[in-house]
């Protein structure tokens, strides 16, 4: 059973974390947690190493051998949000830059965003800031905080980054804000248990993990059939999980949220007002405007749902780490497509440098980036952490890993990434308050077409 060979490499994946600074309670991505606690860190993990003293007493380091103190502010992007994960990543760092000192304050999604902008309105904004673009190029980036890392790009290194990827860590001038350190795609699951008995195992590709449009109908009108009452759930109570219902109404008849520039949204059309009246009529398929996406993750886990929309490999680490005896396994999913063809929400994070008027804190911030992703050796450690994976070709990182390997293949399928439209914070709400309306029983036309004209609103006042 998958879930056997799971639970073995949930284990190693928990036993190795002291040495190679991964495995355990990852959680990335929306609706994640952090201890929100800060640590500071000079030296090593304890923050109790002295400097080392050159002959004549003063302190010695590379670079220019001046002491900098830096703050780093992480959302919880795997075990980047364990603070036992992170000291040890920094151990080495300070072993090669002792002159510099890394004050850590782990953030959490909930409560994240609104502590940085009360930080850049004390004029107390971090120095640097693992997360992904959409919040450090089009948010910060856009509106002037963060410092240009065009610089960190020149190198041989940056030259093997993914072009997508590329693309989304830059403005429309081609400032660069975000270095990237890892990335993803989101997925869905399925209850293979439940699909089992209900005979709709016929209905997905197993190898591929992909399926259609029409089989998916088919699989939850025997899942229905088969006494499941509640197969799946459209979550709208918030934000958290989003990029799973977006990419499902997308999906399921070719639609899309934007143009390919990024510069408009294009939600308001036939296919995805094709696919909201879908999943509103279609006995099973429920919108509940009392959960977000780790709820459903949750609900899903608990076998109450027989599908989960709100998905990736984080999600199922959390489950066999918190799970003792599964009761069943889990079979990671493509969002099913009219022809078959995936297009997945991707998920990339890196590091973003705010310009707090310091340029001796900017370049110390830089050669952080630098230690973490140029050496290859570091930059595993760095990746792992994460428990995603990389954005240039690395190998073996995860080899002999069964469950990274599983869901590794959906990579093949992340599709634009498009979450730098500007207006993009204002949209987001828009999205599930849409979907609520959804729900309720209002004309899916023109709810879809208000939500168009409000997000194209907002792209026009944030350029």
């Amino acid at each position: 059973m998958k879930k056997k060979w799971a639970w073995i490499t949930a284990v190693c994946f928990l036993t190795t974390s002291v040495l190679a600074a991964c495995g355990g309670n990852g959680n990335a991505g929306q609706g994640a947690t952090g201890t929100g606690t800060d640590t500071a860190v000079q030296g090593d993990a304890s923050g109790g190493e002295e400097l080392p003293q050159d002959s004549a007493g003063e302190e010695t380091a590379g670079g220019s051998g001046e002491k900098v103190e830096l703050s780093l502010w992480t959302y919880p992007v795997g075990n980047w949000g364990s603070q036992s994960s992170v000291s040890s990543l920094l151990t080495g760092f300070h072993s090669e830059y002792p002159q510099y000192s890394v004050n850590v304050k782990y953030l959490d999604y909930s409560t994240g965003d609104s502590e940085i902008e009360e930080a850049i309105a004390a004029g107390e904004a971090p120095d640097l800031v693992l997360e992904g673009p959409e919040r450090l190029v089009a948010n910060w980036g856009s509106r002037g905080l963060m410092a240009d890392l065009t610089e960190l790009w020149e190198s041989e290194t940056a030259g093997q980054i993914y072009e997508e990827v590329r693309q989304a860590c830059h403005d429309g001038d081609g400032i660069y804000y975000e270095y990237p350190i890892c990335m993803t795609t989101h997925c869905m699951a399925i209850n293979y248990e439940m699909f089992k008995a209900a005979d709709a195992l016929q209905y997905i590709d197993e190898d591929t993990h992909t399926w259609t449009t029409e089989d998916f109908i088919k699989a939850v009108e025997a899942l229905y059939a088969d006494g499941q009452e509640r197969v799946a759930v459209v979550y709208c109570g918030g934000q958290g999980g989003d990029q799973g219902t977006r990419a499902l109404v997308n999906n399921l008849y070719g639609g899309t949220f934007t143009n390919e520039e990024h510069t408009a949204y294009t939600t308001d059309s036939e296919e995805n007002a094709k696919a909201l009246t879908l999943l509103r009529d279609l006995e099973g398929i429920e919108f509940d405007p009392t959960i977000v996406g780790g709820d459903e993750a949750s609900l899903f886990g608990d076998g109450e749902l027989a599908m989960a929309f709100c998905w990736n490999v984080s999600q199922e680490l959390n489950l066999i780490i918190n799970s003792k005896d599964m009761e069943f396994d889990v079979f990671p999913m493509a969002f099913p497509a009219e022809d078959g063809n995936p297009r997945l929400q991707g998920g990339i994070w890196g590091f973003g440098i705010f310009d707090n008027g310091d340029e001796m804190r900017i370049e110390a911030a830089k050669d952080f980036i630098r230690y973490m992703t140029e050496d290859d050796a570091h930059y595993k450690r760095a990746v792992q952490t994460s428990n995603y994976w990389p954005v240039r070709d690395v190998a073996g990182i995860y080899a002999n890993d069964d469950l990274m390997t599983e869901y590794g293949m959906f990579m093949q399928y992340m599709g634009n990434y498009y979450q730098v439209t500007p207006g993009w914070a204002d949209v987001r709400t828009a999205w599930w308050e849409m979907l609520q309306k959804v729900g309720e029983g209002m004309d899916v036309a023109e709810v879809l077409k208000e939500f168009g004209d409000r997000a194209n609103q907002a792209a026009a006042a944030a350029k």
